[in-house]
């Protein structure tokens, strides 16, 4: 029988553009605003759906102002995970929903959550690469990733997630691989500018050396008050072989969609034989920290 997984992305943008809002009422407005997606999600058919970087508030690390710790909660059993595990269940839909971590007083993550298609809780994969340059101050609101690169066997396929600036890092991208995952889902909050070129070619190269499939989403829009560029969108899947199977605007509010036929690992891994001649012990420097 073919092994076939409908897979979603959702961008959105941030409907409070509004500098002097609360933190409360921007993160109530984002969640607010992913329902209806989520709905449409459920509607047409979606058996994996993942939501954007941090997808329940602005992108927030411009600033350097700790109110934004506010937006950290628990997981699982903080309210965002609890409300979208009840909707997972009730459309029978896997989802990886990205969120600000509070591990204890004092210490957050950039983590995604993975929910499976009853609602159950499956684990976490906490972002181990931290960007630190203007516009992207994260090291201020994160702590590195401390979970390695976990996969998660859901109802439909086995999945690792890989969370924004990770996908410039070729190696944690391999570990996923090497650790059975089938898709790899890469939230995202990316501007234009330096980087974008690099979004259409990075994650086609992990998925063609890697041989799994690439759900890769970003968010939309600009943000006040620190409009560091427009959120380009283009959320899309690439297949094994480096072919993009849909493809999101880059302006638009919406849910991208495509059918992965997962049979088709089994037949790419067959004729580039990647895993079967890769060298690990000649790549002991890699792991050493080099000038």
């Amino acid at each position: 029988m073919a092994r076939k997984v409908i897979g979603g992305l959702i961008q959105c943008s941030n409907p409070i553009n509004d500098p002097e809002a609360s933190v409360q009422s921007i993160r109530d407005a984002m969640f607010e605003k992913h329902l209806p997606l989520i709905d449409e999600a459920g509607r047409r058919g979606v058996q994996i759906l993942c939501l954007q970087e941090v997808f329940n508030g602005p992108y927030f690390c411009p600033s350097q102002d700790a109110k934004w710790c506010d937006l950290a909660e628990e997981i699982p059993n903080g309210p965002t995970v609890q409300r979208l595990s009840a909707y997972a269940k009730k459309y029978q839909m896997a989802m990886v929903i990205p969120i600000y971590e509070r591990e204890m007083a004092g210490v957050y993550y950039n983590t995604a959550a993975v929910v499976d298609a009853d609602g159950t809780f499956l684990g976490k994969y906490r972002k181990n690469h931290i960007p630190h340059t203007n516009g992207f101050w994260e090291k201020f609101f994160f702590k590195p990733g401390n979970l390695g690169y976990p996969t998660f066997q859901t109802r439909y396929a086995k999945i690792g997630v890989y969370i924004c600036y990770d996908r410039h890092f070729p190696e944690g991208a391999r570990l996923l691989g090497l650790n059975g995952a089938e898709i790899v889902f890469n939230p995202s909050a990316t501007v234009a500018g330096l980087s974008q070129y690099l979004w259409k070619l990075e994650q086609p190269a992990h998925a063609v050396a890697n041989g799994y499939f690439i759900a890769a989403s970003n968010r939309v829009g600009t943000e006040a008050p620190w409009n560091i560029g427009r959120f380009y969108g283009t959320s899309y899947f690439c297949d094994p072989r480096g072919n993009f199977l849909a493809m999101g605007s880059e302006e638009a509010d919406e849910l991208v969609t495509a059918e992965m036929d997962l049979d088709q690992l089994e037949e790419v891994r067959r004729t580039w034989q990647f895993y079967r001649d890769r060298r690990p012990e000649t790549y002991d420097d890699m792991v050493k920290q080099l000038p």
